[in-house]
């Protein structure tokens, strides 16, 4: 009943701040259930942009904020727990790539979107993992820089000809996921398709029958003929999932896939960013225009 009482007072303000809640897919179940629009990087970029909202109100981790906040910058962007960040996007700096950049300097930057705005800023053109693969084929350059994922960046290369450098960061949540978890779960579940996040290690996408970004993944599940899934992502999609489908069967591959930034969030929290408008995103202006560049791009270029 409080979380119910909870979510009532947030609707009601939303209502009178002419506010929006956009929450990513690994958010608590009862975030994504108050929320405007669930997705993944991707679409929730294209969901900041085409709000009419006056206010938006992040259920996410701060570069996902910030990139709302990029693309729309007459809006006031809010994160209600302003430490939810990303380890992953620490792991790459502005000083750090442009010591990357001298020693390559006809590559290209491409920049996962999970990293900070300063960071993009520093890059000629963003992706998600939606698109990465036709993001780096879109470019002329031969050499790509490819930041800071390097299990995404090696599932691009699996299928570019360009010359990738890969970056040493990771998303933990998939990286913890290991081929013998894999196997385990196939042994006991012989019949379910595997599908993976390219955030997983390359040994543990050689197991799957799909290799898919979050949204992905749960389009395919809805068009697949099978039953029985072992989903390769954080573990709140399984939950999603078995709501949504019922009559099928989902395993986690790792219980260790766990995004605890993420589950920061909390419906308290959103309610007391909609009662005190905190906390704003901001992007200095010299910094935003140019990170604003890299992510354009990324929006042009088709997802899969």
């Amino acid at each position: 009943m409080e979380n119910q009482l909870i979510a009532e007072k947030i609707k009601k303000l939303k209502e009178e701040r002419n506010a929006i809640i956009l929450s990513h897919f690994y958010t608590r179940r009862e975030m994504q259930d108050v929320a405007d629009f669930v997705g993944d990087s991707l679409s929730l970029c294209k969901a900041a942009v085409n709000s009419k909202a006056d206010v938006i109100i992040f259920a996410g981790v701060h570069f996902m904020a910030e990139s709302a906040s990029i693309l729309s910058p007459e809006k006031l962007v809010l994160l209600p727990v302003p430490d939810a960040g990303c380890p992953m996007a620490d792991m790459v700096t502005v000083k750090a790539l442009r010591e990357e950049k001298e020693k390559h300097p006809d590559a290209a930057v491409v920049c996962y979107v999970n990293s900070s705005a300063a960071v993009k800023a520093e890059s000629d053109i963003c992706c998600t993992s939606a698109n990465a693969v036709n993001v780096v084929n879109s470019i002329k350059n031969r050499e790509i820089i490819f930041v800071p994922d390097k299990n995404l960046g090696a599932f691009v290369s699996l299928h570019t000809d360009k010359k990738i450098h890969l970056w040493p960061g990771f998303c933990h949540v998939h990286d913890n996921i290991t081929e013998n978890d894999i196997r385990n779960l196939q042994d006991l579940h012989p019949d379910a398709a595997f599908f993976a996040h390219p955030e997983c290690r390359p040994e543990v996408l050689n197991f799957a029958e799909r290799i898919l970004s979050t949204s992905g993944i749960v389009r395919e599940v809805g068009s697949s003929g099978s039953t029985e899934f072992i989903i390769g992502t954080e573990r709140e999609i399984v939950r999603s999932l078995q709501k949504k489908y019922p009559d099928k069967k989902f395993y986690p591959a790792s219980e260790k896939t766990f995004c605890y930034n993420m589950k920061k969030i909390t419906l308290e929290s959103i309610l007391n960013s909609l009662q005190n408008m905190e906390y704003e995103i901001h992007v200095p202006e010299n910094v935003r225009v140019k990170a604003r560049k890299a992510l354009d791009r990324m929006l042009e270029i088709r997802g899969s």
